[in-house]
């Protein structure tokens, strides 16, 4: 079988209503193994993501027209809410407010519905019309581009990290193995392994089951699944001495102060940002004052112009470009 259908059979098709199930095993391998999102929407095509462009499914599996596709039910939408929920929706508020759950396998599952709020903040959501399976895959080798520009060269450390995309481009995918990587060493690179610690706040990089990666890390990284950044970050520097410390999507006020203070404790740092641009990011709070003190020594910009984790530049802190890659050919600029 695919990777695709593996992770389809062994984590999604049992969180799913038995007739959408049958749908989706009936699409063809071919077209199967570019899924890199499931989409259900009340009333709606049943919906596949094939990287930068969809296509709609009819009740037999095929790609198909709007008018001919299989149009998902409210009925499908709450049955599927109420399996990833393991019917117990309060047990989830948590998760809810932030409008997504993580599954077995590090999948992110997004939902949209109806809000309730209270004070101005998102207590849970009800009602839920749309779902967004996100697949998550371990695509070894896919860091390789980046690899040889986050090693000084001369003193053989770690530079500080930050890879800069939109919503699916890869960058957690990119992050995942660029530890993998730097845990399991490069020798004609000239890169041992080193020890890295992992927060995991959503349990998509490492997968854990039960505090353990399902995901191959590599034999040197520690990981705290399903805790807040900020804290997380501290707790590991103090506890298992990491050369480099890693974690997905920052944004708030305290994961911009935690990666200040493990930059000044001596600890590299390997993170993700949403934002299109290293301009648009300069201007947002917190994060952007990363950027402006230049507290990372490379910025990575990703896109899915070319396909998920399409790389587009490498600049160093004082923003001058480094490598631009175009149609797969990697040209050094000065």
């Amino acid at each position: 079988m695919t990777n695709t259908q593996d992770i389809l059979t062994q984590h999604i098709y049992p969180l799913l209503p038995p007739h959408l199930s049958k749908i989706l095993m009936a699409v063809p391998v071919s077209l199967l193994a570019k899924v890199t999102e499931i989409r259900i929407r009340a009333n709606q095509p049943l919906l596949l993501v094939l990287g930068n462009h969809d296509v709609m499914i009819d009740v037999f599996g095929q790609a198909t027209s709007q008018s001919q596709a299989y149009y998902c039910t409210i009925q499908d939408l709450l049955k599927t809410f109420q399996l990833l929920c393991k019917n117990s929706v309060y047990a989830f508020e948590p998760e809810l407010r932030q409008g997504y759950l993580t599954i077995k396998g590090g999948h992110r599952v997004g939902l949209a519905g109806q809000a309730t709020a209270f004070n101005g903040t998102v207590k849970t959501l009800t009602h839920i019309s749309s779902l967004n399976i996100r697949l998550a895959r371990a695509i070894p080798g896919c860091a390789d581009i980046i690899l040889p520009f986050v090693i000084d060269s001369v003193s053989r450390r770690i530079y500080n990290i930050l890879l800069i995309s939109p919503p699916r481009c890869g960058k957690t995918t990119i992050l995942r193995d660029l530890i993998r990587q730097l845990s399991t060493g490069k020798a004609t690179l000239g890169i041992v392994g080193v020890q890295i610690g992992l927060v995991d706040e959503r349990s998509e990089i490492a997968a854990c089951e039960n505090g353990i990666p399902s995901i191959d890390l590599g034999p040197r990284v520690d990981v705290l699944d399903a805790c807040p950044k900020a804290s997380g970050l501290l707790m590991l520097i103090r506890s298992m001495a990491p050369e480099v410390i890693a974690t997905d999507e920052l944004g708030r006020a305290e994961d911009a102060a935690a990666v200040r203070e493990a930059i000044h404790a001596g600890v590299s740092v390997l993170a993700t940002v949403h934002s299109r641009t290293i301009n648009e990011l300069r201007e947002r709070p917190y994060i952007g004052e990363l950027v402006q003190q230049r507290m990372f020594d490379r910025y990575v910009i990703l896109s899915n112009r070319l396909g998920p984790g399409t790389i587009e530049e490498i600049v160093d802190s004082r923003l001058e470009k480094i490598v631009y890659v175009c149609s797969n050919e990697v040209r050094e600029c000065g």
